[in-house]
């Protein structure tokens, strides 16, 4: 066992360094890192550091020697996946540059592994790094059966910056759904907290919480056009960013549940002679941009709500060009 000196690569910069060990160094445990850092064995250039230090690209890095344990990790395995998939993610592109790719998610398409979901699009990405050293990394979800745009950001900066603007609410979300009923008001705000559920049929669930139970959720939206009574088409504006917010909003304070949402609308969320698909689209992401201005995306809606508004008599919407504004 030797002294090593690393030079931190572009694929972690603003990484934290306790997340750099766990990387490249998995058998080290926290409680060791903390002594060696506490001992100034690691450095940074040079300098003692911290667990929370954030790296910069070109960096080197003093490693003492640690015990034996399995290979680092010298970055992640490129994945191989699969032509068609190739394609549907070409043909799923809205907008790429050097720090961005905006995607139109299909509806059905997961955007993470889990229990029983084996194709998703975090397992593609590899297939998106036209020509960088980097994978393209996720800085917000969908859900599975939520159509419409999608972030990507194509370096750890750009990652990091798109972050902060979700949580800071710089980033402006639209939302087209269609729901069975007419909203009691054309237009309102929506500010109903949420908790998790566990168990049942239906697996885990959001449901409408009261005082300090749930967590705060606030939705604006807007009635856009009615069919006979019997279902509307809402613009959706989530404020905060909630597991499953629009879809409970819609069914428990609207009483209006999202056409195809029969986890939430039960048999009251289909009507006969339409799509169960669920109808809820990320139609428009406004958003800062890591290079400055600001990025504009628009999605083309899915298939299933196309048809849907056709026979519903619903306008048939206008798609938008991606535009980036200084």
């Amino acid at each position: 066992m030797t002294i090593q000196h690393r030079t931190v690569h572009a694929a972690d910069a603003d990484s934290r360094l306790d997340r750099w060990f766990r990387r490249y160094f998995p058998q080290l445990t926290q409680g060791a890192l903390q002594k060696l850092l506490r001992t100034g064995q690691i450095r940074v250039d040079g300098k003692r550091a911290e667990a929370n230090t954030r790296l910069d690209r070109g960096q080197e890095i003093r490693i003492p020697p640690i015990p034996e344990g399995p290979a680092p990790d010298m970055g992640p395995k490129i994945r191989e996946v699969s032509p068609e998939d190739v394609k549907m993610l070409e043909r799923a592109i809205l907008h790429v540059d050097d720090s961005i790719i905006a995607l139109d998610k299909p509806h059905g398409l997961a955007v993470q592994g889990g229990p029983n979901i084996k194709r998703h699009l975090d397992g593609m990405l590899d297939a998106l790094r036209f020509g960088h050293e980097e994978r393209p990394r996720l800085v917000h979800r969908l859900d599975r059966d939520t159509s419409g745009v999608i972030l990507l950001a194509r370096d750890q900066r750009a990652a990091s910056f798109l972050a902060r603007a979700f949580r800071s609410r710089d980033a402006k979300k639209t939302y087209w759904a269609i729901v069975v009923g007419q909203p009691q008001h054309e237009a309102g705000r929506i500010d109903m907290a949420l908790a998790k559920q566990g168990g049942g049929p239906m697996g885990e669930r959001v449901v409408p919480a009261e005082g300090k139970d749930g967590a705060f959720a606030v939705t604006e939206y807007v009635t856009r056009d009615v069919a006979r009574r019997h279902a509307s088409w809402l613009e959706l504006r989530p404020l905060t960013g909630r597991t499953h917010q629009l879809r409970v909003h819609c069914a428990s304070a609207l009483e209006c549940p999202i056409l195809g949402d029969g986890k939430y609308g039960g048999q009251a969320a289909h009507l006969e002679g339409m799509s169960h698909s669920l109808h809820l689209h990320a139609r428009n992401l406004n958003i800062p941009h890591p290079e400055g201005g600001t990025l504009d995306v628009t999605a083309p809606l899915p298939p299933h709500m196309l048809e849907s508004f056709a026979t519903l008599g619903f306008d048939k919407p206008r798609n938008a060009a991606p535009k980036r504004t200084a």
